[in-house]
């Protein structure tokens, strides 16, 4: 039987944090509020770097779409936010539980048009 692939990322991301000395289990609150802002700017930070991955200067000539590190970057993305939903005390069945939700409050909302902002709809995910 094939493990579920989120699962294993998580799991693995959880090992990979353990050994650079970052325990999410057991966390105080002052150490999530750390730990979320320290991955808030390890996101914001690899997303520049994306960024930096494709020509985004429309008044430089020399740049170049550079796929491969696109999508490195894009993988660095993931161990970030693997380590921020386990900071949250999510694990890859609550991402995946979040996302389903979430996801039909998106469809929901282009279904009516989305022409008014319902702050109550993000409620129950």
């Amino acid at each position: 039987m094939e493990q579920d692939k989120l699962n294993v990322l998580f799991d693995m991301q959880k090992t990979l944090n353990k050994r650079i000395g970052v325990d999410t289990d057991g966390m105080n609150d002052d150490e999530k509020v750390t730990w979320v802002l320290n991955y808030c700017r390890a996101l914001s930070q690899e997303l520049a770097e994306l960024t930096d991955s494709v020509p985004w200067k429309w008044w430089a000539k020399y740049q170049n779409f550079d796929r491969q590190n696109a999508r490195v970057e894009v993988v660095d993305m993931f161990h970030f936010l693997i380590s921020l939903a386990q900071v949250l005390g999510m694990n890859a069945d609550d991402v995946f539980n979040a996302y389903l939700k979430k996801n039909k409050v998106n469809h929901d909302r282009q279904e009516s048009g989305y022409v008014v902002k319902d702050h109550a709809d993000n409620k129950n995910i």
